[in-house]
């Protein structure tokens, strides 16, 4: 796993930010992420998950948005940062996600193992 954690944190540092429109969750919804990334999240509770499924939410969302949004997950760090997923707001950064970088989250995504976040 610790190779995983490298593999992450190299990621996120290539990933560009921008500002995002304040409590907004449009890009917001259940995602999967990789065993590592969830364990860096607060655990959650059964009914917890339920009620955020039920609402296609994330269990994470809170009411002024995201409230683990300094360890979201790189699926979520992708949002308003390709052409591929775009922020419906029309947010972004000056300069998008390289595309080899791109490339690479997806390819971490499809080779570990992915939980239900």
């Amino acid at each position: 796993m610790n190779d995983n954690r490298n593999i992450i944190a190299r990621l996120r540092e290539q990933i560009p930010s921008f500002e995002c429109v304040p409590g907004c969750h449009d890009c917001c919804g259940p995602v999967t992420t990789s065993s590592e990334e969830m364990s860096r999240l607060p655990v959650k509770t059964e009914a917890e998950h339920d009620a955020a499924l039920n609402d296609y939410n994330c269990v994470h969302l809170g009411p002024n948005g995201c409230t683990v949004y300094g360890e979201r997950p790189l699926i979520c760090r992708l949002f308003g940062t390709t052409p591929k997923m775009p922020c419906p707001n029309d947010r972004r950064p000056e300069q998008m996600i390289d595309s080899k970088v791109e490339q690479q989250i997806h390819y971490y995504i499809a080779n570990t193992r992915q939980v239900l976040v």
